[in-house]
């Protein structure tokens, strides 16, 4: 086959091989076998033997040049791998594209937020929001909104990305509570975006940044978590307000390519609502 149907499958090589390294021969029922094994995880015959595919087929899956799973082979490699949820979805898509099924996502051409949604922004407060692109850039936020991520706005506009906050900003790195579970939801979800279009220059250019400076981040992108967030709750240490516990939802904006827009509330009556509400200038008195 072509060079091009082989950069198909290579998203999907990536992913079987990063999920087989974290399933371990006794979570499935196997012996460790004796002896130092060479690489973390099952190995591709064990995985090969659990999905019930030659071996040489599932190599040939995880180097990409097998293209065209079957919907059984994919579930079956899932069940081996014990996915679930996000990541069983994004085991089915992968394959999907891999195979032409479908086209990739398409990109955003314009960054532009709509008017009607620069007055939604507005409309919610004083309640922090702010609209994110499909990788992470923050593209418009109300002034809470601004206020809720400190430092951000000192970037470039270009640069003022949530991924890159939270691993290469002083602040970003001391603003959540716990960071480590916020980060890793963080490449999670990006890891979910990206997967229908890995090859996007903004992605790219974003991944190469974070994997160079930053190790937390290489570790945790190699793992290849996915997770499409839709909502949840975040604990702050805030510089200026002071620590706070927020949920918040996420909303798509139809017809933009991926953008979001993420509103924060928090438990009305509560010492986190005082905190939040204080993030408005309105409220505050500047």
């Amino acid at each position: 086959m072509g060079t091009a149907v082989d950069a198909r499958g290579t998203e999907l090589g990536r992913y079987l091989k990063a999920r087989r390294a974290q399933v371990r021969p006794q979570d499935v029922g196997l012996p460790s076998g004796a002896g130092l094994r060479r690489t973390p995880g099952l190995r591709r015959e064990e995985l090969a033997a659990l999905a019930g595919v030659s071996v040489d087929y599932y190599i040939r899956l995880e180097r990409g040049r097998e293209t065209n799973p079957s919907t059984a082979v994919v579930d079956a490699l899932g069940r081996a791998l014990r996915l679930r949820g996000d990541a069983y979805e994004r085991l089915h898509e992968l394959a999907e594209l891999a195979s032409g099924r479908v086209s990739e996502l398409p990109a955003c051409k314009d960054d532009t937020v709509r008017d009607s949604v620069l007055r939604l922004l507005e409309s919610v407060r004083p309640l922090p929001a702010y609209v994110v692109s499909r990788y992470n850039r923050v593209l418009a936020a109300n002034p809470p909104g601004r206020r809720l991520l400190p430092g951000l706005w000192d970037w470039p506009e270009e640069q003022r990305n949530l991924t890159r906050y939270v691993f290469l900003h002083p602040v970003g790195r001391t603003l959540y509570e716990p960071w480590e579970d916020t980060v890793a939801l963080s490449v999670a979800h990006l890891r979910a975006v990206a997967g229908a279009d890995p090859d996007h220059p903004e992605l790219t250019s974003l991944i190469g940044e974070l994997v160079v400076k930053s190790p937390d981040f290489s570790r945790l992108w190699d793992r290849y978590d996915v997770c499409e967030r839709g909502g949840g709750e975040k604990s702050f240490r805030h510089p200026g307000v002071g620590p706070m516990t927020l949920t918040y939802e996420v909303m798509r904006l139809a017809r933009t390519g991926g953008q979001r827009m993420v509103v924060y509330q928090a438990e009305p009556g509560t010492p986190h609502e005082t905190a939040m509400l204080s993030l408005d200038p309105a409220n505050s008195g500047r």
